[in-house]
């Protein structure tokens, strides 16, 4: 074993270079919408570099082979970083020369990394700066974390995401891996731990720091089945019982979303496009699409609508919708429910961060279900962001499907950015909307 620290115990941590060199760079929280009180980094940053920092310090993931019994290492430890929103974690990393194997679900956050990446490259585009560490990128999978001894992640807001990392961690990585997953204090919660020590026999909570703490899980327990994905059966309106699937970071997990089922109550009544009847062929985008909930109804309908198993008939009409989501947890989840529903040959599931992948003036109908939070951090301006782009992609006359919180009060934001706004439902916690493109 290459750990020094006893067990149930932490290095002591203290300011470090890797901190430094966080406050030095100039990151951009690009593609998100820019705020004063929202940062590119965090105090968690930069206690989950410094407590890293100090684990290496110790001795954790030294070479102690034949060749080398010193207890020191050829060059700065490789680590494993985990949906870094901005680039905070991995960039000072490579800067100190550590290799990083990232991996991040949220197609934003690797547009963010990207950008501050390009920000301080030189020379041939694509290189790093010299004396950087090697950057490997892919899916958060049993590959990216295989053989890994230093892991770090930001805690997310999804206690199902955080234990499919877990659980994948324990599995995956070294017996002696180190995670360190640090938070702010006001959104760290006991289930948290108890998330971790379901999957490690050893969880210890750091002390804190500028209303930032780091969690150290250690001493994996292996063999458990993988949690997800899950499913779950639903009564969708006019259709009966569907199956909804859904992996670790997918928003609202395999439930059915209160907010779309009030949707899917207008989009099927003879009114909405689900209920059209006639030769007219339905093709929909659903942006951002979760667990596929609002995609698959749309193709089942669909195929009801045109009278056949298929999707095409004689007299009906051709059924496309196109699934999008950042989240690759939400693009496999709608790929799963497309699969355990039947459909999977009528949605085209699309990993798509606000439709950046759309032509201008491409599409006549969008339907949306809008995020009301950055990670922990509750910002309209999420949902403003594709009310935009949703406006952008529509046609003149094309219409946006659209359910949203209430208490947000959307409908002058869809009038002043798409056109004219349609309230077909409202209660205390939703309010459904159909927008024409002027």
């Amino acid at each position: 074993m290459s750990i020094p620290i006893p067990r149930g115990r932490t290095p002591e941590v203290g300011r470090s270079p890797l901190s430094t060199a966080l406050e030095r760079l100039p990151l951009s929280r690009w593609p998100y919408p820019d705020a004063p009180e929202l940062q590119a980094s965090d105090a968690t940053d930069a206690l989950l570099l410094d407590t890293a920092h100090a684990w290496w310090d110790a001795g954790h993931d030294a070479e102690r082979d034949a060749g080398n019994q010193t207890g020191r290492r050829a060059g700065p430890a490789p680590a494993v970083v985990l949906e870094d929103r901005h680039g905070a974690l991995t960039l000072p990393l490579l800067a100190a020369g550590h290799p990083v194997r990232l991996g991040q679900d949220a197609l934003a956050q690797e547009r963010s990394l990207d950008h501050n990446l390009a920000a301080l490259r030189t020379g041939t585009p694509g290189s790093e700066p010299e004396g950087w560490g090697a950057l490997t990128r892919q899916g958060i999978d049993p590959g990216l974390l295989s053989g890994a001894r230093t892991v770090l992640l930001q805690l997310p807001r999804s206690l199902d995401a955080l234990e499919q990392w877990a659980q994948l961690v324990a599995e995956a990585a070294h017996e002696d891996v180190v995670l360190l997953a640090g938070g702010r204090d006001k959104h760290m919660t006991r289930r948290q731990n108890a998330v971790l020590e379901r999957y490690f026999a050893s969880v210890v909570p750091g002390r804190g720091r500028s209303k930032s703490r780091v969690l150290t899980a250690r001493r994996p327990r292996r063999g458990l089945p993988a949690p997800f994905p899950r499913t779950a059966d639903h009564v969708l309106p006019g259709l009966g019982t569907v199956t909804l699937g859904a992996y670790g970071s997918t928003f609202g997990g395999a439930r059915l979303d209160p907010g779309s089922a009030l949707l899917l109550e207008h989009l099927g009544t003879a009114a909405g496009p689900a209920a059209q009847t006639g030769p007219a062929d339905l093709r929909a985008v659903d942006v951002g699409c979760g667990n596929g909930t609002i995609a698959v109804y749309l193709a089942l309908a669909g195929r009801v609508r045109a009278g056949t198993g298929e999707g095409e008939a004689g007299g009906g009409g051709a059924v496309e919708i196109i699934a999008t989501d950042q989240s690759a947890d939400a693009c496999a989840s709608t790929r799963l429910t497309s699969r355990l529903n039947g459909v999977e040959d009528l949605v085209e599931v699309r990993r798509d961060d606000a439709l950046s992948s759309f032509p201008e003036a491409s599409e006549d109908l969008l339907v949306l279900n809008p995020p009301f939070h950055a990670g922990n951090t509750v910002d309209p301006r999420v949902a403003l962001r594709l009310i935009s782009e949703s406006a952008r992609v529509l046609r003149p006359g094309g219409q946006l499907w659209c359910v949203w919180n209430s208490h947000l009060r959307y409908r002058p934001e869809l009038e002043r950015r798409v056109g004219p706004t349609r309230q077909l439902a409202r209660d205390p916690a939703f309010t459904v909307t159909v927008s024409t493109r002027r």
